[in-house]
């Protein structure tokens, strides 16, 4: 009987450690960036027509988020494609997040077809020592 709990507590332990280790001890905080994008006149993903914009749209996000090195706001950049033409938006952590996040897109899109709107976010004071 131990040896049965034993091999169902194990793999229950190294799950919730394997999730712990994921969350991100600093969340992103677009709440201002979202109300600006809010303007009727900037695109959105809503707004996105046909099945390759979503697609373009779909690839770029995976080489993001399947970067490892990108900060979390990096990973929540937003990435609108309307008629083959990619508009990225929001705040990263520094200029070669903005830079790598920019040629991925271009590697998908093409490099005439990306608009590079993001903006570097300022490194918020940790209180430590």
């Amino acid at each position: 009987m131990r040896k049965i709990a034993s091999l169902l507590i194990v793999p229950l332990l190294g799950i919730s450690l394997q999730l712990s280790a994921q969350t991100s001890s600093t969340p992103a905080d677009n709440t201002k960036v979202n109300k600006r994008d809010q303007n009727s006149g900037q695109p959105t993903a809503d707004k996105q027509k046909g099945r390759s914009d979503a697609d373009i749209t779909r690839e770029i996000r995976r080489a993001i988020t399947g970067d490892k090195a990108m900060s979390t706001y990096a990973r929540n950049v937003k990435i609108v494609t309307q008629n083959g033409d990619v508009t990225l938006r929001g705040p990263v952590r520094s200029e070669e997040e903005k830079k790598n996040i920019e040629a991925k897109a271009a590697e998908v899109a093409g490099p005439t077809h990306v608009k590079n709107e993001i903006d570097i976010a300022a490194k918020e004071a940790t209180g430590k020592k």
